[in-house]
């Protein structure tokens, strides 16, 4: 049997050990380790500001706390939408910030959320009746931009998106303003203090 040799550093190896030294094929791979489970006992909770949205879990042993003698205010950036039909889980951020730190004690009247909603997540400001027109089914989107404007987080729609994306006043839902644009909306927010959420 012929054997094929190959200079490795200097050194002669076979074409058996340099395929050793790559680690693994795909096959030999070891296969992902599973998601971890939930923790024990661990129950996700609904409200109590968003009553349909933004399930979160309480943390009895968290020794950072959120501070409960001060405002606390946090802007939301969302500039991508999901396929028509689904739920925008950005959104959901925002209805699991309000619910998790009233669980924790914040009193209600110290927590201001905004959204600032551009790109392809515009689409998901439609009111049902042009989303159905367009894609053919129900934008899941509006019980839960309901619920937020309910409880007074301030939704805007980035001008620039609705003019270049063709997204009307007339047909957006009435729970979403329109800023000039995006850049427009950040900036007032954070001159106002709303500081920006990381993700």
């Amino acid at each position: 049997m012929r054997m094929t040799w190959f200079v490795l550093s200097g050194t002669l190896i076979t074409a058996a050990a340099l395929l050793s030294l790559a680690g693994p094929t795909a096959a030999q791979a070891p296969t992902a380790a599973p998601a971890p489970a939930t923790a024990p006992g661990a129950v996700r909770h609904f409200g109590p500001i968003i009553p349909s949205f933004g399930g979160v879990f309480d943390v009895p042993d968290a020794t950072l706390r959120p501070p409960t003698n001060v405002d606390l205010k946090l802007r939301f950036d969302v500039n991508v939408g999901p396929e028509p039909g689904e739920l925008n889980l950005n959104f959901d951020t925002v209805a699991r910030y309000l619910n998790q730190h009233a669980r924790a004690g914040v009193p209600r009247e110290r927590l201001k959320a905004a959204l600032v909603i551009h790109g392809t997540a515009g689409k998901d400001t439609l009111g049902n009746d042009e989303y159905r027109r367009r894609f053919g089914k129900d934008n899941p989107n509006l019980k839960m931009l309901d619920e937020m404007k309910a409880a007074g987080v301030r939704i805007y729609l980035c001008g620039q998106t609705a003019m270049g994306r063709n997204l009307p006043r007339a047909v957006v839902t009435p729970a979403v303003e329109i800023a000039h644009s995006a850049m427009v909306a950040h900036m007032t927010l954070d001159r106002e203090g709303y500081v920006l959420n990381p993700f």
